[in-house]
């Protein structure tokens, strides 16, 4: 398929999406539009291991599900003109949701996202993606804002994302959907000089 192909349809099928080029670039489906990934910077990805750990080591101690990282598709709907693919930089399955898992990605909505927001991607992330998350049934959805330091926590209720916790600083707190997970906002960030 060539890239002519790609812009030239109004919607793009999974198959569509499976069959792109290997450029070395990730990629998106948002209601069959095609929408590239940045390459995240390095203290995105700090950021992100850190976070990651945090929840790997509570939710493997609790045996409460499983945890994952990007790049992972995520296929929230595979249905015509509504096809939507994304790629959360972190996602968590509660047992519950364990069925979601096939070879080729999570199919379904995840019990928890993940995004960590780039000066890129902070509008799509809090606007378009948020409410993709919504439509699609994610109960749990956190933006972690390196910039500002913050992590906020929402949950879904019948009105779309309600926030419920928003973290900084060193105290030890909780964050929906987990109970003693105890994570200290301060811990995600770099302590050492990264060279602009």
């Amino acid at each position: 398929m060539s890239d002519s192909d790609v812009t030239a349809r109004t919607a793009l099928t999974y198959q569509d999406y499976a069959a792109l080029p290997d450029d070395g670039k990730r990629y998106e489906v948002h209601d069959g539009e095609l929408s590239p990934l940045p390459t995240p910077t390095t203290v995105h990805q700090i950021v992100s291991a850190e976070l990651a750990m945090a929840l790997l080591a509570h939710v493997k101690r609790r045996n409460l599900g499983l945890v994952l990282i990007a790049p992972l598709d995520v296929i929230l709907s595979d249905r015509p003109n509504e096809t939507t693919i994304v790629q959360p930089d972190i996602l968590f399955l509660d047992q519950q949701r364990l069925s979601l898992i096939s070879n080729r990605a999570i199919e379904g909505a995840p019990a928890l996202v993940i995004e960590i927001l780039l000066p890129s991607t902070a509008v799509i992330d809090r606007g378009r993606k948020r409410e993709l998350y919504a439509r699609y049934g994610v109960p749990h959805l956190w933006f972690v804002d390196p910039g500002a330091r913050e992590i906020t926590a929402h949950v879904l209720d019948s009105s779309g994302y309600r926030l419920t916790v928003r973290a900084s600083g060193t105290d030890a707190i909780d964050l929906p959907p987990f109970t003693g997970l105890g994570l200290v906002p301060t811990s995600l960030w770099p302590e050492f000089p990264i060279r602009l």
